[in-house]
């Protein structure tokens, strides 16, 4: 099938964004992304260079609807712990509701591609890594607003909130009551001293 008159970039991202969640990124080859966009193989390279690019362009659009992307620009004076609390109870709301329960489209790709792919390994490796340093300087905000002490251990706890966050995205697969979802990142929040109700 030839490619249609009118070529819509942005639909078609978010349509392979789509595939490549809920089926991996082995299993969308450049092949099947073009019969899935009725454009012909000379077109999508044409649209999109490789499936590497476009894949690094369907993980933006991922990340730009995350529901932990709250925790991008929280204001120096904003109450971080509350911030937190609310960003992991959203969390576990979207994936619930999410039918197919795809869990996290990076998660999904880190336990696919990390240490297998030379190209998106490490694209992935570096999102993770922001994401860590992230939860890190948002603890760091919290002490320095008296939320709570910098007792030296910032970075672990921050090692510990990401590893909530791919947890609780791993575990919305399986676990399909909200509730039950919240529980776990709630006890973990707690244990961690960074709940507020």
């Amino acid at each position: 099938m030839g490619r249609p008159t009118k070529f819509n970039r942005r639909a078609a991202v978010e349509q392979v964004m789509n595939e490549i969640w809920r089926d991996g990124y082995a299993s969308c080859s450049a092949k099947a992304i073009s019969e899935s966009l009725g454009i012909t193989r000379s077109s999508f390279y044409n649209a999109f260079e490789s499936r590497e690019a476009l894949f690094a362009e369907a993980l933006e659009l991922y990340f730009s609807r995350t529901p932990d992307r709250a925790l991008d620009n929280v204001e120096a004076e904003t109450r971080v712990l509350q911030v937190l609390t609310d960003t992991f109870r959203e969390v576990c709301r979207v994936r619930i509701n999410d039918p197919e329960a795809k869990g996290c489209m990076a998660v999904n790709s880190v336990a696919e591609l990390v240490g297998v792919d030379d190209v998106l390994g490490p694209l992935l490796e570096d999102a993770l890594h922001k994401s860590l340093d992230r939860f890190e300087d948002l603890l760091r905000q919290a002490a320095n607003n008296g939320e709570i002490d910098d007792d030296g251990d910032l970075r672990e706890k921050a090692l510990a909130l990401q590893n909530l966050l791919v947890g609780i995205n791993l575990m919305s697969k399986i676990v399909r009551s909200e509730e039950d979802l919240w529980a776990i990142a709630r006890q973990t929040l707690k244990g961690l001293g960074l709940y507020r109700p």
